[in-house]
């Protein structure tokens, strides 16, 4: 059975370095993956293109079945790979409002490698202050290593190349491991240790 990788993308332009970081994460992580022997299938979720439909499930409580089909990819993953640019030093505000619709249970022993973008190498303490507490309330396992691309990083020595080599094989090593996507949930289950009586 294949592995079912997530990846999340926060950017907002068009092209993004964002969603450049997110390729080059997700290229090294399947490659080694596959490497192993193990199959892979890749959803990417590019929030730009999902923003007005994360806007009115904030104010109705709905999701659109396209939204829809996003959460139920990230329930069933056995990996994510989250990138965030950083605005005024935490992730963008796409992203949170992205994250406060999936249920809560939603990502419980996930892993996880999380990365950002940004303007200077200033901003890469974001990844440790905001998107790791984050991920953790909301009980996933967060790789050592995150990923950060300030935008002298591309196209330079900057040791990017080997930050993302690093988080890669982090992660591929828990997705290698996890059983997440073969587990069927039913949506409608009651709470373990409910009874009606």
């Amino acid at each position: 059975m294949a592995k079912k990788l997530v990846v999340v993308s926060a950017g907002l332009g068009q092209p993004s370095s964002t969603r450049l970081l997110a390729d080059r994460l997700t290229t090294s992580v399947v490659d080694r993956l596959r490497e192993n022997g193990s199959e892979v299938e890749v959803t990417v979720i590019e929030l730009r293109e999902l923003a007005h439909d994360v806007t009115n499930n904030l104010l109705t409580g709905f999701a659109s079945p396209k939204l829809q089909d996003a959460l139920d990819a990230l329930a069933e993953a056995d990996g994510l790979i989250a990138v965030s640019p950083i605005f005024t030093s935490s992730y963008s505000g796409l992203f949170k409002s992205f994250v406060d619709i999936i249920d809560t249970q939603a990502l419980t022993d996930l892993p996880v490698l999380i990365a950002a973008t940004g303007g200077t190498e200033r901003h890469s303490l974001a990844l440790d202050y905001a998107m790791r507490p984050l991920f953790s309330y909301l009980h996933a396992v967060v790789v050592p290593t995150a990923v950060y691309a300030a935008s002298s990083d591309w196209g330079s020595d900057s040791g990017l190349v080997e930050r993302i080599g690093r988080a890669a094989g982090e992660l591929a090593a828990l997705v290698r491991d996890s059983d997440r996507s073969a587990q069927v949930r039913d949506p409608f289950a009651l709470p373990a240790g409910f009874s009606p009586f």
